[in-house]
């Protein structure tokens, strides 16, 4: 069953892989472009390691009473994601742009994306210690800003938030791309990262079920991939079909013939091998 025009592909462009996508990559989303409103959410952590040194430092990374990873954000690096958020999407909208799909950037703070309170206790130096950290849970997303929702037209969304205070705040980017695919109807979620699978036990998994991808999340993964996994679950709980994730063009990972397939159905159990 086709989707309806005016349902977007969400894609998150993975701040690790974007200097790899190649023209053909491009090419390739422009063309599924043209029949489907795209919605782009994009990384920055790469970007912001080479604009100073200082944040790849470890120090540059706290982890809460949970065991919960964050960036210390603080006022300063909230101005620094937006300048590395700018250039890149002159670069992405320009490629874009140059195959005939019209873009335009939006900040998720300026509406689109409201997040809770965050966190306030973190571990610095072998103690729990209370820190304002500029960062926030997810609480919902307000698609109203995204008002040219059509075929030949893609939104780059910044994944920053705004919370109850009006303070604008870092959110995770592969859930804020899970939280919009869920307000927007999207029926596709695409995860585009600098890995070409899942891998359980080292193996390539072509499709899991969203409750073992949960299970394996909670168990074995680590790093960006049980944030993803996280990403994955939350977005089909709001309403997504599908989730894919892997490094490939958008087209290829929609048609199943690389990448992993995340779905809610029960006959999704993990299936591996990447050319099974």
């Amino acid at each position: 069953m086709s989707a309806s025009p005016a349902i977007p592909t969400v894609v998150k462009l993975g701040g690790s892989c974007l200097d790899d996508l190649d023209g053909t990559w491009w090419d390739d989303l422009a063309r599924h472009g043209r029949e489907r409103p795209l919605v782009l959410v994009h990384g920055w952590s790469k970007p912001l390691k080479k604009l100073d040194a200082r944040y790849s430092e470890p120090s540059a990374i706290l982890r809460d009473r949970y065991g919960n990873q964050s960036r210390w954000t603080t006022p300063e690096v909230i101005d620094d994601i937006k300048t590395v958020s700018a250039v890149l999407a002159e670069d992405v909208l320009g490629r874009l742009e140059s195959r005939g799909i019209t873009a335009e950037r939006l900040l998720g703070s300026d509406g689109l994306v409201g997040a809770g309170e965050g966190e306030r206790w973190w571990w610095r130096e072998k103690q729990l210690v209370e820190l304002e950290n500029l960062v926030g849970p997810i609480t919902g997303v307000d698609p109203a800003p995204l008002k040219n929702l059509q075929p030949g037209h893609a939104y780059l969304v910044t994944p920053l938030a705004r919370n109850a205070a009006g303070q604008e705040v870092n959110t995770d980017a592969d859930r804020a791309a899970a939280a919009i695919a869920g307000a927007t109807g999207a029926s596709d979620l695409v995860l585009v990262t600098d890995v070409g699978h899942l891998l359980i036990d080292d193996q390539p998994v072509r499709r899991i079920s969203a409750e073992d991808a949960a299970a394996f999340r909670d168990k074995g993964a680590k790093g960006g991939m049980r944030k993803k996994l996280r990403a994955a679950g939350e977005a089909l709980e709001h309403g997504v079909e599908r989730v894919v994730i892997g490094s490939a063009a958008v087209s290829d990972l929609l048609a199943g013939s690389t990448g992993t397939l995340i779905t809610k159905a029960p006959d999704g159990a993990a299936t591996s091998g990447a050319d099974a």
